[in-house]
């Protein structure tokens, strides 16, 4: 729970923080002069809206390898680092895409994330703890897993999903804003305390809708990227990766910014669900049991 909140809280607080900029912004500028309608609106949503996200989307790759200290392979220095360069790189050939950089960190739980800016620039980082508790195959199957999250661009849809869901959000609660000061406040002016107060009401109850939708989202493609490992590696594989990741009793510990790119992440039951990155990985071998 502490760490949902966390997540919730991080986007919540964004959301607020550039609406209440926005809610300052707007009285200022009609006492100017300007006449602020819907267009203009929208023009200061989508740069505070998209913006972000798109900003954090070009530094993605650098974020990640500085959250988890990952090491690019620059020089294989071993025979591991050798196969894993030449794996992705087989496999990035495959998927039709730029050969990503890859990396290993330190972590004991078996992990491993995929990220960056497009098709063509991207990174795949596995963990130390993944290459001891898997097999060659297994490992194979979970590089296929994080190239076929590369090659299906989900880094970008995701990103350009939040954006969009951002920007709904920092409109529509203006709007919704407005219209409660004036029919339950009943407030003569342009912007009297009811729309303040609903503006950042309604920020806070639609940003945790948007937050459900994107997490919607990234569970679907989890499944997506499962088949694409399946494709690059063999089904047999990829499903005995997955039950090698089930016997791992350690939660993930990638950081919050990376965690929704892992090959696993958080799970939980009910209304937690909701709130959840990754589906359990029960539904996921049965899905490519149904290949």
């Amino acid at each position: 729970m502490r760490r949902i909140a966390l997540f919730l809280g991080t986007n919540l607080a964004v959301l607020v923080v550039l609406g209440i900029v926005m809610t300052l912004l707007e009285p200022w500028l009609i006492a100017q002069g300007y006449n602020v309608n819907t267009v203009w609106i929208l023009a200061i949503a989508l740069v505070f809206g998209m913006g972000g996200a798109i900003v954090s989307l070009l530094l993605s790759k650098r974020m990640a390898l500085m959250s988890t200290r990952a090491r690019v392979i620059t020089r294989p220095t071993s025979q591991t680092e050798r196969w894993l360069v030449e794996t992705v790189a087989r496999q990035a050939k495959e998927a039709g895409i730029g050969m990503p950089d890859v990396a290993i960190y330190d972590a004991p739980e078996p992990n491993a994330f995929a990220t960056g800016a497009s098709r063509d620039n991207a990174l795949v980082a596995v963990s130390t703890g993944l290459l001891r508790a898997m097999r060659p195959n297994e490992v194979e199957a979970v590089l296929g897993h994080e190239v076929s999250h590369v090659a299906n661009g989900d880094m970008i849809t995701l990103t350009l999903i939040q954006g969009v869901l951002n920007t709904f959000v920092l409109i529509l609660s203006r709007v919704l804003g407005q219209i409660i000061d004036r029919v339950v406040f009943r407030s003569d002016r342009a912007y009297g305390p009811g729309y303040f107060l609903s503006v950042i009401v309604l920020q806070i109850v639609l940003g945790i809708l948007a937050s459900m939708i994107v997490m919607a989202f990234s569970r679907w493609r989890e499944f997506r990227a499962d088949a694409g490992g399946a494709q690059l590696a063999g089904r047999d594989n990829m499903i005995s990766a997955l039950r090698r990741l089930k016997q791992s009793q350690m939660p993930s510990q990638l950081p919050e910014s990376v965690e929704a790119f892992g090959i696993r992440g958080r799970v939980g039951e009910g209304i937690k669900r909701l709130m959840m990155s990754h589906p359990p990985l029960d539904e996921r071998i049965r899905a490519l049991g149904n290949l």
